[in-house]
């Protein structure tokens, strides 16, 4: 991994650069239009006449700038400096004035005001609240504060604490010279407080709190300077509270944490995922250095961003956490160790939140094996001089009485089956050189003589790049050990067969070929549709996962058209997807509505998934009147081809399959013409491991716009699959669906039209 606290200091230099270049733009702008008004310029020639005024006098043309507003606005402007306070206040005030202005949101004004115009007059923390309906307010916008007492005070009930009781009801500033009141946020004995509130049009629409670290005496030039400070402060309660919906909040708790946590955003134009704001135990433990303008994750986290984006985004579209125990980092020179315990949580549509740890924690280390198995004994080892703890589990587990040592992992061997030694090594092997969690099932020779057999889960305890101990779990699986032979010596055909997740595997293959045959001959259907679809089985042979589709025409004349992804691989997701396939077949023949149909088929998926959760879409086409009435659980964008152009068509934002009860899913209606082709697919045709979605979404457009000019449906289906964009070795399901012109043969769909067709409501 690359990266350092460098980084991340060159990137807020750049961001002060850049807003502070912003301010001066704005205040010349506002001084070039006074004197183009005054003099009767043009814009271009008052700003060359301010560039040479500032010449001849000396002054910068900022200073000059402040100077012409100021002019303008006259002892009146609650911004400008007392009368008698020299130039350089009143060209300071009107400098932070400008900054402030041009803020993004309330919580960067506050920082400008405090450290460009409070700070120099003493000041070391400002509050900005802003009213609420309800009669409390809100916390906006905050600078020298700490994270705890954002978070403590970001609300204020209706009954407020004086002084703010005060400032509210009679709409004066409250100036306390010392001792502010115990219930003020962050009390300290001897300190300065100013309560001010904050007015627009005669009405109070926040409060501010200005504090100085020790005793003030208020003189008029001082009272007057702050609340025109505070005249800006009223502007920007209006901003945004920050670059998204709730980020005040997030950045305040992710900054209060100990362990490294950031908040990432992706880039609206290219769909990089970037790390929008981090906190300083990031800082402490990324090592190396990369480029201040480069904030992308392939950047700080070379060797892990591809699987750290697929958590993100899978967080995002799904709008639930997600987690890894362990994503590696590289062992090149100087980088800390790797991200444990990952967890990344859905933060708004284009952001989400990334906390791990760096060092191994006993107690989440424990919970991440357990979380393998169930019914389990927890074990914990210390390789440092420590103790070797069971839980009272364990001791039956092994045919050990309760006061005997209990065994080490590593003093295993000698109760261990002979034929097991071998996996043994490689569970050790996994534990202390690869560093990273294992488990294995083991022959255990009990005193008595006999066998159990026990499943081994662990984890290592790390601290840097040294592993400390071992935490886990033990499982008896005897019982379901003595059930696989048992089944396996039902099925002739498999005898050969010794490992049960061999033979689950070869179950789940050949039911899924038999409901999702990879190959679908060209279909003639009624109402003028012709279908061809294709399912791609995993890279990988155990992968085989839970894709299914499905074109069938309903008694009503309708034609159900379908395709869904069941989370995960193997037998259960196979099973799985024949229920909800078979389920919604079934449901279509109700003739009820795509929303409703899936709504119901959330149920099933709720009381016969096992905890299963997937993706899904489905449609109903109409060919009396050529519309398509669809629903999205959580799933890809449909594909319209349409004049020999393609066009992805938004899905509602609806949520997976089996995550909660009772959930109503919204419909969208599109409408087909003759010629038109439609597309249903699963992720594994887009997906990357290193690319953002938008980036697979964007190729499979251009893709297929290309092959759609052959006009032939099966070379279309075949195309895709041949250049399929995805490199996740997951399964892939397409299929197509074309409403064939009245002049076209059944089986032979002739060429995309090149007019200029109205497009289809949806994105590109």
């Amino acid at each position: 991994m690359t990266g350092s606290a460098e980084v991340f200091a060159g990137l807020a230099a750049e961001n002060r650069r850049l807003r502070a270049e912003a301010a001066r733009r704005h205040l010349t702008d506002l001084a070039t239009g006074i004197l183009a008004a005054q003099l009767g310029l043009s814009t271009m020639d008052a700003g060359e006449h301010l560039t040479a005024l500032a010449h001849a006098t000396g002054l910068s043309v900022e200073d000059l700038a402040a100077d012409v507003v100021n002019g303008v606005a006259g002892p009146g402007d609650p911004r400008v400096a007392p009368v008698e306070a020299p130039p350089a206040l009143a060209r300071r005030l009107r400098r932070t004035a400008a900054a402030a202005e041009v803020a993004d949101d309330a919580r960067d004004a506050a920082r400008t005001l405090l450290v460009t115009g409070l700070a120099p007059l003493g000041a070391d923390s400002l509050w900005l609240w802003r009213g609420t309906e309800a009669g409390g307010m809100r916390l906006v916008g905050h600078a020298g504060v700490g994270a705890a007492e954002a978070t403590a005070w970001q609300w204020i009930p209706p009954a407020a604490p004086e002084p703010f009781r005060a400032a509210l009801a009679d709409g004066a500033p409250v100036w306390l010279e010392e001792g502010p009141e115990a219930r003020d946020p962050a009390p300290r004995p001897g300190t300065a407080r100013a309560v001010l509130p904050l007015r627009r049009r005669a009405a109070t629409v926040g409060v501010a709190l200005v504090g100085w670290p020790g005793p003030v005496a208020f003189d008029p030039g001082l009272r007057r300077a702050v609340s025109g400070l505070m005249e800006v402060a009223v502007a920007v309660l209006d901003r945004p509270e920050d670059v998204g919906a709730g980020a005040p909040v997030l950045v305040d708790v992710l900054d209060a944490l100990a362990h490294p946590g950031m908040l990432v955003r992706a880039d609206p134009t290219t769909g990089a995922l970037l790390a929008e704001h981090v906190n300083e135990a990031v800082a402490t433990a990324v090592g190396g250095a990369v480029p201040a303008d480069d904030r992308s994750l392939v950047r700080l986290f070379p060797h892990a961003h591809g699987e750290l984006g697929r958590l993100v985004q899978r967080a995002r579209r799904t709008r639930h956490p997600q987690h890894a125990a362990h994503l590696p980092t590289g062992r090149a020179a100087g980088p800390p160790g790797p991200l444990l315990d990952v967890r990344v949580v859905p933060a708004g549509p284009e952001r989400a939140v990334v906390v791990w740890h760096t060092d191994g924690d006993p107690g989440i280390a424990t919970g991440r094996a357990v979380a393998r198995l169930q019914s389990v004994a927890a074990f914990q080892d210390s390789l440092t001089g420590g103790e070797t703890v069971w839980s009272e589990q364990a001791y039956g587990i092994f045919g050990m009485p309760r006061d005997e040592a209990p065994l080490p992992l590593l003093a295993l061997r000698g109760r261990v089956h002979r034929e097991d030694g071998d996996a043994l090594t490689a569970l050790l092997h996994t534990l202390t050189d690869r560093r990273s969690g294992a488990q294995t099932v083991l022959r255990i020779v009990l005193p008595d003589g006999s066998v159990r057999h026990v499943r081994v889960a662990a984890e290592p305890l790390l601290e840097g790049d040294t592993v400390t101990g071992f935490v886990g779990v033990y499982q008896d699986v005897s019982a379901t050990r003595r059930a696989e032979l048992a089944l396996t010596a039902t099925f002739d055909h498999l005898t050969a067969v010794r490992d049960q997740a061999e033979l689950r595997h070869q179950l789940a293959l050949q039911l899924q070929q038999a409901i999702v045959p990879e190959v679908t001959a060209l279909r003639e259907l009624p109402g003028g549709l012709t279908v061809a679809a294709r399912y791609r089985p995993a890279a990988e042979e155990y992968q085989v996962g839970g894709d299914w589709y499905d074109v069938l025409p309903l008694p009503t004349g309708k034609v159900l058209v379908a395709v869904g992804d069941i989370a995960g691989h193997g037998i259960d997701s196979v099973t799985g997807m024949v229920a909800l396939r078979n389920a919604q077949r079934a449901l279509a023949f109700t003739g009820r509505p795509p929303g409703q149909l899936m709504g119901w088929l959330n149920e099933v998926t709720l009381r016969t998934g096992a905890g299963s959760t997937a993706t899904a879409v489905c449609a109903l086409y109409d060919p009396d009147d050529g519309e398509l009435v669809w629903s999205s659980a959580g799933h890809l964008p449909l594909l319209l081809l349409r004049g020999g152009r393609a066009r992805l068509l938004e899905p509602p934002q609806d949520i997976l399959l089996g995550a909660v009860p009772s959930y109503a899913y919204e419909e969208r209606r599109t409408a087909l013409r003759p010629g038109d082709t439609l597309l249903l697919y699963t992720d594994g045709l887009v997906e990357r491991r290193h690319d953002g979605l938008a980036a697979g979404l964007g190729r499979l457009v251009t893709t297929a716009g290309r092959l759609a000019s052959a006009g032939n449906l099966e070379l279309l289906v075949d195309g895709l699959l041949g250049t399929a964009m995805g490199d996740t070795d997951d399964d892939t399901s397409i299929v197509a669906v074309r409403v064939r012109r009245p002049d076209e043969k059944p089986g032979r769909p002739g060429e995309e039209p090149r007019g200029e067709d109205q497009e289809p409501e949806g994105r590109g």
